[in-house]
């Protein structure tokens, strides 16, 4: 074979090449939108068949309800996690705004000689809060060059350390006149839907114009496919991940002032776990570990997905309910594992 005809069948082999790595890997991302919305509807026909007390209205109303924490902090987690970095300390986090929402109201109440006013402003505390602890986490991991996992890591010990100290090691508990203004929070219904439910929808809409309709959103996409090029590009890299973090305390807030009127209280098990929850949520709906690539729709499918696993394993008897995190980090492996290689 002469050379010219070896270097044609040398470009049709590498272009054959190209466009089976190319089919292969417009089949993962198929398969990584598509997947978490397959595996929720296995997931509701199998609790149907194991339990017909899963379909009822009240059941999924309960779902979606108990999702709503997760779902909104899992919403702000997306844009980190699509930035390339993790915040491991959002339980913790939670768990020190609820102990100081619930410090500030019981010293408002009295103190303002309004309970609403109290109740509105501690709701406002949480948000301002989680904004706060955010943009301590961007500026370390922004300007002080640390690892997002050792920041991270070293608050979660942090917030929750305080917490306890506040508490003295036990529970801190709202009053019980603010306790009872406070329920419609969560415990309150509109057209027949919980309040937290059309609140974590709220985010999630938010959340997904912010991250497919604006610069900033395309922004995060770029950081975390390429930060070296997004910084050729002339994005301002250190700003967008200052950001980013404090979107993730905004929702962190969001979700404890949900919260806090469930029980109540705030103890040194608040929170506890949410971080994997979280996490778990996002890479179940098709976000790469490695950041560049996810989407709002998906995380709100694989939040909903971890909660249907936790209902069925409450309503049935096949394993251990204690053993839920277990089984979220068997989930978060193995969607590890599947993504070796995505780009």
């Amino acid at each position: 074979m002469s050379q010219p005809e070896t270097e044609i069948a040398a470009a049709d082999a590498a272009g054959t090449g190209a466009w089976r790595a190319e089919a292969k890997q417009s089949f993962t991302e198929r398969l990584g939108s598509v997947g978490p919305v397959l595996g929720l509807i296995a997931l509701c026909i199998a609790g149907t068949l194991l339990n017909s007390d899963f379909a009822t209205t009240d059941n999924l109303l309960n779902v979606l309800t108990r999702t709503a924490f997760i779902g909104i902090i899992a919403v702000g987690m997306c844009f980190v996690i699509i930035s390339g970095g993790i915040d491991l300390s959002v339980g913790s986090m939670a768990a020190l705004i609820a102990g100081c929402v619930i410090m500030f109201m019981n010293w408002a109440g009295p103190a303002l000689a309004s309970p609403l006013l109290a109740v509105v402003l501690g709701a406002a505390l949480a948000v301002l809060l989680g904004a706060c602890f955010g943009l301590i986490h961007g500026l370390l991991i922004a300007k002080g060059r640390i690892e997002p996992f050792i920041v991270t890591l070293g608050t979660l010990g942090i917030f929750r350390a305080y917490l306890t100290y506040f508490a003295d090691g036990g529970a801190l508990t709202l009053a019980n006149d603010l306790a009872d203004l406070y329920a419609p929070v969560y415990y309150g219904v509109v057209l027949g839907v919980p309040v937290p439910v059309w609140i974590f929808l709220l985010v999630a809409l938010v959340g997904g114009l912010i991250l497919n309709k604006t610069a900033y959103g395309r922004y995060v996409q770029a950081i975390g496919s390429s930060e070296a090029v997004a910084r050729y590009a002339a994005v301002d890299v250190d700003r967008i991940k200052i950001l980013t973090y404090m979107l993730l305390g905004i929702c962190v807030g969001i979700a404890t002032l949900l919260y806090v009127p469930r029980l109540g209280s705030a103890s040194p098990t608040t929170g506890l776990l949410w971080e994997l929850e979280a996490i778990a949520s996002v890479i179940v709906g098709g976000a790469a570990l490695k950041g560049g690539a996810g989407s709002i729709a998906g995380t709100v499918i694989g939040a909903i997905l971890l909660s249907v696993i936790s209902n069925i394993l409450n309503l049935t008897s096949i394993i251990s309910v204690y053993l839920n995190a277990a089984v979220q980090g068997f989930v978060i492996i193995t969607v590890a594992f599947l993504q070796k290689g995505r780009r």
